[in-house]
């Protein structure tokens, strides 16, 4: 029988036995070592899941043969590491390292492209069996998730800890990949804790002596902290939470504005913010790392046209329609540039975004690229207020020719039909 709330200080992740004594190193049932202990253990009820290294582990499931070898998920030489494997990582190996440095550090390191498709099945499963555990889940990326278990000690018999102990199990049995846990009393903390013991570890943050726990902590540990505030925060004097505590509020917002209200109140333990299931999509995006440089409108418009049919493909299989068309180009020196326009109606028909993605390049056309992208926002979903142009008859025509190719590509293949202007393009490397 399991214990109450207030009675849980430690838990068995094999067995999940309960126990309100100091444990010794392992379970007293099962003789598990994998135990959690912490006095506010059966207290906690928001966690964080994070899946570990999640398109490397998905790829070593399926080839158990690399499983000691370390792997990398990216394109090739002239691409960027998306994913690399906890033993690439030993070889200070990163996400978003150009490739030819990885290879430079790890030369047997195994590359393999990404498979956005299977990733993402894999990522809808994990969040079926969460949403077995609470309604009350936040999907933040493909590969990590808040859940808000408050309430749920009587339906799943257990207090919160004990249910995501049994999340992370089922997960490895049914799917092949490990998680990490972290459980705490807010987001934020949640986060840090499943940051701080990984792959498949399962870390607590309790509300006793917060402050006191994250004041050796690094500024960078809260999130919203990135390069740009990091070297502004230290060029002040301030590298460690710590520093942040001994800040007002008010000090802080007037230093930093907006952020630097959430920098005191993260900096003490405090975040106000509650899990939201299913938040809508803001945006959709696509981009290509090229294998060789491109320029001029003959190499990249067979590209451009390429992005604009995914995003299109997208956008209809959610049921979404975009007005702000972003085209992205990173320069074979790799400067970025960024265009953006936005249209009168709401659309997601790949010709109307081509025709305005190849209306922002065409001055842009002449430079060398190595990275092209392209990008929808605006999103809505409400198509009963989508205005049409029923006096275009082009714009009719483009509609009824599109739905015919998605209806061909449903029964035979995506790569069944298309138009000639995307043939003989590279495949992305990278989904966003």
């Amino acid at each position: 029988m399991l214990l109450s709330s207030k009675q849980v200080t430690v838990l068995c992740r094999d067995c999940y036995s309960s126990m309100n004594q100091e444990a010794k190193s392992r379970c007293y049932f099962c003789q598990s070592p994998r135990l959690i202990e912490h006095r506010e253990l059966g207290q906690l009820a928001i966690a964080h899941v994070d899946c570990d290294a999640f398109y490397a582990s998905v790829e070593k499931r399926d080839k158990p043969e690399l499983r000691d070898t370390p792997v990398l998920i990216g394109g090739s030489r002239r691409g960027v590491v998306a994913a690399a494997c906890y033993i690439a990582r030993t070889y200070g190996i990163k996400s978003a390292m150009p490739m030819f440095k990885a290879l430079q550090k790890c030369p047997e390191a195994v590359v393999i492209r990404p498979n956005m498709k299977k990733y993402a099945a894999v990522s809808k499963a994990v969040k079926a069996l969460m949403l077995q555990t609470t309604p009350l889940v936040q999907s933040v990326s493909i590969d990590e998730a808040y859940l808000d278990l408050s309430g749920t000690a009587r339906l799943h018999h257990g207090v919160p800890a004990f249910t995501m102990a049994r999340l992370a199990n089922d997960i490895q049995k049914k799917l092949g990949i490990t998680v990490s846990i972290g459980l705490s009393y807010n987001k934020f903390l949640a986060k840090l804790a499943s940051d701080m013991d990984k792959p498949n570890g399962f870390s607590v943050i309790g509300a006793q002596n917060i402050k006191t726990f994250l004041a050796d902590y690094p500024i960078k540990a809260i999130s919203g902290v990135g390069k740009g505030l990091e070297t502004k925060l230290k060029n002040d004097g301030i590298r460690k939470i710590f520093d942040l505590q001994r800040c007002t509020a008010h000090e802080l917002q007037k230093r930093y504005g907006s952020i630097g209200e959430r920098l005191f109140y993260f900096s003490n333990g405090i975040d106000s913010r509650v899990i939201t299931p299913n938040p809508p999509a803001k945006s959709v995006s696509k981009e290509v790392t090229f294998n060789y440089d491109k320029s001029g409108l003959e190499q990249l418009k067979p590209v451009l046209w390429q992005l604009c049919d995914q995003i299109s493909t997208s956008l209809k299989s959610k049921d979404k329609f975009g007005k702000t068309i972003t085209l992205k180009l990173k320069t074979n020196k790799f400067r970025t540039i960024t265009r953006s326009k936005t249209v009168k109606n709401p659309t997601q028909l790949a010709e109307v975004i081509y025709r305005v993605a190849f209306e922002l390049l065409i001055p842009n056309a002449r430079e060398t690229y190595r990275l092209m992208g392209v990008g929808l926002s605006t999103l809505v979903d409400d198509i009963d207020n989508i205005e049409s142009d029923f006096l275009d008859d082009h714009a009719i025509k483009q509609e009824k020719l599109e739905k015919t190719i998605d209806q061909i590509r449903k029964k035979v293949g995506e790569n069944a039909i298309g138009k000639g202007r995307g043939l003989n393009v590279e495949h992305p490397m990278k989904e966003n």
